[in-house]
């Protein structure tokens, strides 16, 4: 039989809904994410490390979770939260339920909640700190006593602890260093299918490190991650290195985050963030305008940018003209804020992997 269950956000709001994952209290930075499909990528991006993920479509589950469209060893999200669980799934590709998946990974979720509403509590008032919770005593006082994203190293927690090859190695494929800080898997496919000899390694590797050791280097990828891009220590003092070794670098969400750092800007947390598959970006070099996969509660401060000699804005946010591209006139640099990969979403952005791959090349 299912049990009641409660989302509590820190203001005090309160849904009451019904329990469909594992029963446990759990606690993170409540966020929507607006894509209609995709919910196993999601669960699964450690770029949701911390948070408590909210569908707004109303019914999830119905093609159930397979054992291919993952994008990490394991489910990254504190909890999930749905308006209505489809309890019958239909897809070849399944092999069991997303209740059982959830439950299998000890992840809390709950259905049952007007999540119209609690889309609209967080888009007035900001993202909040929340919890699913099966009592509601003494609820709030913990939420208060949780950590914010603001300030939190999540990075760190999200990334690899040990270098690793990945993907096929052909004659001829340059190679390139990904730093980890919470990469998707489809990050790493289609850089190693635009032609890529990839060694992934911890986020808080020195370049230094990396170059004592590998002659062959070609090119640094920075991938996305989680987490207040100021409180990864070590991330401004990886772009010098690029920028004093003079390496090709790409960077992706919170990699773009940290070399807009490196490069002098700054970054600041956006009210409740652009989460899901449909965020229209603008291209400034094409004029073409590209529908997005997005994940991220924090951005980079335009202003801060336009004081710094050699870097010009790439890609803007049609919806609220934040900051989505970058790069730099006269190092081999650039970096975008949405996910050209997607995993769930559209490919209209997967030109930029080409494009890194010939800024190596040549």
């Amino acid at each position: 039989m299912s049990k009641q269950a409660f989302l509590i956000l820190e203001d005090g709001v309160s849904f009451e809904g019904i329990s469909f994952g594992y029963e446990k209290e759990s606690m993170g930075e409540v966020v929507f994410n607006t894509s209609m499909s995709g919910y196993q990528e999601v669960l699964t991006d450690p770029s949701y490390n911390g948070q408590i993920i909210t569908m707004t479509y109303p019914m999830i589950g119905n093609y159930g979770v397979n054992e291919e469209d993952v994008e990490s060893e394991n489910i990254q999200v504190s909890g999930f939260v749905v308006q209505e669980y489809s309890k019958r799934f239909s897809n070849y590709r399944a092999n069991e339920s997303l209740s059982e998946y959830l439950k299998r990974t000890y992840i809390a979720a709950i259905e049952g909640v007007d999540t119209r509403k609690l889309t609209r509590h967080i888009r007035d008032k900001g993202a909040l700190r929340g919890g699913i919770f099966f009592n509601r005593i003494g609820a709030v006082e913990k939420l208060l006593a949780h950590p914010r994203m603001a300030g939190s190293d999540l990075a760190t927690q999200a990334s690899c602890k040990e270098p690793y090859r990945f993907g096929k190695i052909e004659k001829g494929y340059p190679e390139i260093a990904v730093f980890d800080f919470g990469i998707k898997l489809n990050i790493l496919r289609m850089l190693n299918d635009s032609g890529f000899s990839i060694i992934v390694y911890p986020g808080n590797t020195t370049l230094r490190e990396i170059l004592a050791n590998n002659n062959n280097l070609k090119g640094v990828f920075l991938s996305n991650g989680p987490g207040d891009p100021d409180a990864v220590p070590y991330g401004k003092d990886l772009i010098q290195e690029i920028i004093r070794e003079g390496i090709p670098a790409m960077g992706i969400c919170l990699g773009h985050q940290i070399i807009s750092l490196g490069l002098g800007g700054s970054t600041y947390k956006l009210k409740f963030g652009h989460r899901g598959a449909n965020q229209p970006v603008k291209n400034l070099l094409t004029g073409r305008v590209e529908i997005t996969s997005q994940n991220h509660g924090f951005a980079v401060a335009s202003e801060s940018m336009d004081s710094i000699d050699g870097v010009e804005i790439t890609h803007i946010n049609l919806n609220d003209n934040t900051v989505e591209g970058l790069r730099h006139n006269r190092l081999k640099v650039f970096s975008v804020q949405y996910h050209p990969e997607a995993s769930p979403g559209p490919h209209d952005s997967a030109y930029l992997f080409k494009q890194f791959f010939k800024m190596v090349v040549e």
